[in-house]
């Protein structure tokens, strides 16, 4: 099934938007395409982690996973943030989980004690004085690519991929004016979805379904026909598209306080999807974003986090009730998306399923086709 569904895949992505599908049903479905993709991209790929301020001090943590290999991030006392493999030099054990941050800036492995300082470095191992031969100084944590670009913390398990800001170099023309990275960070969760990572990903590309689906929501504030996409050639590297909410919109319009956007920017969002599964809406006065691993064909772990703008911060004189009521709001919005994403999957099983024509708001969708077929393809 493999070799006949990456020939689909292959033969849809030459295809104009005007005579494209959406993907055939194996592509979410097929067990050897979930394996296939973790190989040919989740090991080769760059992955957001999450945003840099949820590191704000030296010795703060933050775990992630790349497929089957844990990642710990870092904050260094020279502010910088490092990467390694979360995983004991001794015995294997996952060193932390979660969130938090290092007591005395000292990594403590939870089996047997071997304990590293935050650049790594083994620096105690109770008990082994009598193995002849042992130096602690020269056991060191496995590092892992990390980079810090705009605010957002990407990972890789691959020597080659260029770095993050040469493959992003043209979104930073496009997100600059908002100034993202002093965005705030007021929530970051995990969650696991039941349904395909594809089917989120290309849920979130597209406005086609914001009136019908999140229409309790958000849905009555976006005039979908007002939807742009980009003017340059595609890049491989990303994808995104701007669209404009009304002055009615809960969230999503420029603060007073806010001077730089000018115009039509201050009621414009832009919506990059940095592939493979790294996705926001950055608005005037806030983001929100997802990062994505599959879990198999049927499920998605999901990293999910929101900040705002700090000039909205500031001008509240409830913040706290301020932060709980926009996590309320996007609470009920991801809800609404969970409802259709699953509802994909458990469609998508059905033997009478078959792809149907794409409609022109889903162009990002035939983009991810694209990338996909680049990746798989070869």
């Amino acid at each position: 099934m493999l070799a006949a569904t990456l020939d689909k895949l292959a033969t849809l992505s030459r295809l104009p938007l005007g005579k494209a599908t959406a993907m055939p049903p194996q592509m979410y479905t097929c067990e050897e395409i979930a394996a296939h993709e973790q190989a040919h991209i989740f090991t080769r790929q760059w992955l957001c982690a999450g945003r840099s301020d949820d590191l704000p001090n030296a010795g703060d943590y933050l775990s992630y996973e790349i497929g089957s290999q844990p990642i710990l991030l870092v904050r260094q006392v020279d502010d910088s943030i490092r990467a390694f493999a979360n995983v004991c030099k001794h015995r294997m054990m996952q060193l932390l989980e979660g969130k938090g941050a290092c007591p005395n800036q000292r990594i403590v492995c939870p089996y047997h004690a071997w304990t590293y300082d935050i650049q790594g470095q083994l620096v105690a191992a109770p008990h082994m004085q009598k193995r002849e031969g042992f130096d602690a100084s020269k056991i060191q944590l496995n590092t892992v690519r990390c980079e810090v670009w705009e605010g957002w913390l990407y990972v890789t398990l691959s020597d080659e991929v260029p770095p993050v800001n040469e493959l992003l170099a043209e979104l930073h023309d496009v997100v600059a004016d908002y100034h993202m990275d002093n965005y705030i960070t007021i929530v970051q969760q995990d969650h696991v979805w039941n349904t395909n990572w594809k089917m989120l990903t290309e849920n979130f590309m597209e406005g086609y379904h914001l009136p019908v689906t999140h229409r309790a929501t958000v849905g009555g504030h976006f005039p979908v026909e007002d939807t742009r996409f980009s003017s340059l050639p595609p890049n491989p590297a990303f994808t995104y598209q701007y669209f404009t909410k009304q002055d009615t919109a809960p969230l999503g319009t420029a603060h007073a306080d806010n001077t730089v956007l000018q115009g039509e920017q201050r009621r414009t969002s832009v919506l990059p999807t940095v592939f493979p599964s790294h996705m926001y809406a950055l608005a005037p006065d806030h983001l929100w974003y997802l990062s994505l691993q599959p879990l198999g064909t049927d499920q998605v772990k999901i990293r999910y986090g929101a900040a705002l703008a700090p000039e909205v911060l500031a001008a509240s004189e409830e913040p706290d009730f301020l932060i709980s009521d926009v996590i309320e709001f996007l609470d009920k919005v991801n809800a609404e998306d969970r409802g259709v994403v699953e509802g994909i999957f458990k469609g998508a099983q059905a033997p009478l399923s078959e792809a149907g024509p794409l409609c022109w708001l889903e162009q990002e969708n035939h983009e991810f086709t694209q990338y996909l077929a680049r990746q798989l393809c070869k």
